[in-house]
């Protein structure tokens, strides 16, 4: 089948469900432009700021567009592809969508208060905690993962016969590389010449592109060619300070002008297929079975994770969107258009490993979609290195952004942890726990030590936490909904596909990772290939992980269930 057919399609039928779906649970539920956000009412020029809705709607986009839906889709693809983009439209427009606006919805009708302060009011204190140790340990596997992907996509250096020697993608790395980091520095500057000018459309628009053509050409003439662990070392300390400093300082216009990039990623992507359209050549459907995978049911739904639906983009829209939408109009797009601009990344996504160039293609998720869209570019003109630097920096971009997005939220996770009401007469550990830089740095060194593991190793689970934190949110937002007077019956088919998939994929995780463990404790281990403090690390943290995140998973289900239970409907005036 022509891939130009495929992109077409769903972009037609998640465009139609905008439109159609998206406004009715609008006006199901309630907008009021003319009610006053919790960005203005609470406007501190660090978290509470009101901005301008595409701006808003930006920062959303990029950063809940991570790795999740290119990797997600072109993993899967194993299964054949019309099984992936049927998951992709349906759970985009159905799971996604609703679950991200749902979010977004909840969090400003609340005061702009994160999905954890939401739970305490609807479901209880209990319930708070436990989804708060949930979600920081969530965080922290996405900071391990997709730190180990920047670093490992930035990294110069490849091992010969046991020697540490430049790769033939050094200069390409290395430039890629740099032009983050001038990235990092711009967006400073650029949110230092909005604090005082508050420019504006096209204005903003200027300013934003022309410091993206600065960090490539500095990037292009000055690469930076380092190791695995200085590119780890080096992205630690930009998600560190992403965590801390103000949004408008650096998170925000960082997102602005990254969004740039994936426009024309994503543009450069859908016109290579207009004027190459490639045929399709990944089967269409390759069975129920897969032997590296494993059963369609659950992974197919965990592995294309983001695409379709995630949990993370629920702690992004209530943890720092929320608090900048200046109007509940801005919502609908923010919440529900973010999420249906995501799902056609991962269409593009999965046609691009399909067909590239008109073979099949081979190599890594992130190498299949690099490689493929860089070819694209070529055949409008734009010079190998070039296109091939764009690609990596995109790719990278796609996860930096939701690393220091998820950094944040790690940081308001902890520190909503062991807070309390009356934080002036607090014991001085909790005072301790709750600062801003003490509890940033603790997430990041636990984050940093997952790394370990490996993002290859760790993607499984990360999916599978993923998804339960999405039906754990849904499941909130139930109550929310039914104690506000308002309809929740489209939510209850989502709640309870997802705790299905999820559990049962976090119970297989465990069964695998006791398994590895065994075998490894079975066998003797060669010399010089691998220490039982490397299967630990690689088994045995995850499994840790895994026991913890379905106990957690099943304690918030059960309070959830009873407060709903409970709950009468109506019972609060809705907002």
């Amino acid at each position: 089948m022509n891939t130009l057919v495929i992109v077409l399609i769903a972009a037609v039928i998640l465009f139609g469900a905008y439109v159609v779906y998206g406004r009715w649970l609008a006006n199901k539920w309630g907008i009021d432009s003319k009610a006053e956000t919790p960005a203005v009412k609470y406007n501190d020029g660090k978290d509470f700021v009101p901005t301008n809705g595409w701006t808003v709607f930006s920062h959303q986009f990029s950063s809940i567009a991570g790795a999740g839906p290119v990797t997600g889709a072109i993993q899967a693809a194993a299964f054949g592809w019309l099984p992936v983009l049927l998951w992709i439209l349906i759970g985009g427009v159905f799971f996604g969508a609703v679950t991200d606006f749902g979010a977004l919805y909840a969090s400003v009708k609340n005061e702009g208060k994160s999905m954890g302060m939401i739970i305490e009011k609807y479901i209880g204190k209990f319930g708070r905690k436990i989804f708060l140790l949930f979600c920081w340990l969530f965080t922290l596997i996405v900071i391990a993962a997709f730190a180990d992907m920047v670093a490992g996509t930035f990294n110069a250096y490849t091992v010969v016969d046991g020697q540490s020697q430049l790769s033939a993608a050094a200069s390409t790395n290395g430039s890629a590389g740099m032009v983050s980091i001038m990235f990092m520095v711009f967006a400073v500057v650029f949110g230092l010449i909005q604090k005082k000018w508050n420019l504006s459309g096209w204005k903003e628009a200027v300013v934003g592109i022309v410091f993206i053509i600065a960090s490539f050409v500095i990037g292009n003439y000055f690469p930076i060619e380092l190791g695995k662990n200085a590119w780890s070392y080096i992205t630690f300390v930009y998600i560190f300070f992403a965590a801390v400093l103000p949004m408008w300082l650096m998170k925000q216009p960082r997102d602005y002008m990254t969004t740039f990039m994936f426009i024309a990623m994503i543009v450069g992507a859908a016109l290579g297929l207009v004027v190459a359209h490639p045929s399709m050549n990944l089967p269409v459907y390759t069975g129920f079975n897969n032997a590296k995978l494993g059963t369609m049911f659950p992974i197919l739904f965990v592995t294309v994770a983001c695409g379709a639906v995630s949990g993370f983009h629920s702690l992004v829209s209530s943890g720092t969107s929320s608090k900048t939408v200046a109007n509940e109009k801005d919502m609908l797009k923010v919440g529900y258009g973010a999420m249906i601009l995501e799902s056609l990344l991962a269409v593009i996504a999965l046609c691009v490993a399909g067909a590239a160039d008109g073979t099949a293609a081979t190599g890594t998720p992130f190498q299949i979609f690099s490689r493929g869209v860089a070819g694209f570019f070529e055949m409008f003109g734009v010079p190998v290195h070039f296109a091939t630097v764009f690609m990596t920096m995109c790719v990278s971009a796609l996860a930096l952004t939701s690393l220091d997005a998820v950094a944040r939220i790690g940081r308001m996770s902890f520190q909503e942890l062991f807070s309390v009401d009356d934080m002036e007469h607090a014991e001085g550990w909790r005072k301790l726990l709750c600062n801003t830089y003490f509890s940033t740095v603790i997430t990041l060194l636990c984050g940093f030590v997952l790394t370990k593991i490996g993002y290859a190793n760790i993607w499984p689970l990360f999916g599978s936490a993923n998804q339960l934190l999405s039906a754990l949110v849904i499941l909130t937002l139930c109550v929310f909904l039914k104690v506000t007077g308002r309809s929740n019956k489209m939510l209850f088919p989502p709640l309870i596909i997802m705790l299905c998939v999820t559990f049962t994929a976090l119970v297989q995780r465990t069964i695998a990772m006791v398994k590895a463990i065994q075998t490894a404790a079975s066998v003797t281990i060669p010399a010089g290939t691998a220490t039982w403090g490397s299967v630990f690390i690689a088994n045995g943290l995850q499994l840790i992980i895994a026991i913890l995140l379905i106990v957690l998973g099943l304690i918030i289900v059960v309070n959830s269930a009873k407060s709903y239970a409970k709950s009468e409907k109506n019972s609060e005036k809705a907002a």
